[in-house]
């Protein structure tokens, strides 16, 4: 078997027994396959290759962050555990590597002055206006992932409730409670714009794009940046910043640290726990900018 193929049902057996998300398959693939290409390019094999080999390849990246080289080490491993388990190597080289410290970056979030501006800078008087309201409405109500977001159907959402199911990670299901503003602008974009947009075509995406497809996550990023830009935040953001906000408010105000990790859908409270530093370095600010001896 060629280490192309190798790689490909290691990829297979991953997504169909974790249920990887589709950007974690992506990021194994691309560290893979340049792993593939160092070692063909130095005449050498996956099933042959040996804890140097490996080293020689993390090395190869120079400029490489400790993050960027802890992640294809993390891919490695990963393959290696998976040859091991089907008997194809009778050694993990992996084990012989050590991870590097990955210090971890403060998520970028937005106050609340600077969301509810955001919230603000859509034109409701027009469809697209005001699906894009109604689309950073429920991601700052409910912090879903923008990947959640895009993927949701109609079926996914009961206004009458107010709560949306949603397929995080690994297809878990969770169920998270949205705000009455944002049920507001839900049912006004439904009874509005929805049917105008989709001309005609049968959908059960929520927020449809073109020919009814449901958006893309970089379709919905670019909106969010030119809107960022109306409504006069200079800042620079992700497509996860209204998620990090949503965590950081929450904290901000008081919520406890379980009930974000359920809302978020984190597996590992550790993951959650980052938004306690951004409140505690929010507070920190405050007390600097306005005590008299801060």
């Amino acid at each position: 078997m060629t280490d192309n193929a190798l790689v490909e049902q290691f990829l297979d057996t991953a997504w169909t027994e974790q249920g990887l998300s589709d950007n974690t398959l992506s990021s194994y693939r691309s560290d893979l396959n340049a792993f593939i290409k160092w070692l063909h390019s130095n005449d050498k094999q996956i099933i042959e290759s040996d804890w140097q080999d490996l080293l020689k390849f993390l090395d190869s990246f120079e400029r490489a962050s400790p993050r960027s080289r802890s992640r294809r080490l993390s891919s490695l491993r990963r393959l290696y555990h998976y040859l091991m388990r089907e008997e194809l190597v009778t050694e993990d080289p992996t084990k012989r590597l050590k991870s590097p410290r990955v210090g971890r970056s403060l998520p970028k979030t937005l106050s609340e002055d600077e969301v509810e501006a955001l919230l603000n800078a859509s034109d409701i008087e027009t469809d697209l206006g005001l699906r894009d309201k109604a689309m950073i409405e429920l991601i700052y109500a409910t912090g879903l992932r923008v990947s959640e977001l895009v993927n949701m159907t109609m079926q996914e959402i009961d206004l009458q409730h107010g709560v949306v199911r949603v397929t995080g990670k690994g297809g878990k299901e969770r169920i998270v409670p949205v705000g009455e503003e944002a049920v507001y602008w839900l049912d006004k974009y439904f009874t509005e714009a929805r049917k105008s947009l989709l001309k005609g075509v049968i959908s059960d995406a929520l927020f449809p794009a073109r020919q009814g497809k449901a958006m893309g996550r970089h379709a919905f990023w670019h909106r969010i940046k030119q809107l960022t830009i109306k409504a006069g935040v200079d800042k620079s953001i992700s497509p996860h910043t209204l998620r990090h906000a949503f965590a950081t408010h929450l904290l901000n105000h008081g919520a406890d640290l379980r009930v974000v990790q359920m809302l978020l859908g984190h597996q590992d409270i550790s993951t959650t726990q980052i938004y306690t530093h951004v409140a505690q370095a929010r507070l920190q600010s405050l007390h600097a900018e306005h005590h008299p001896r801060g």
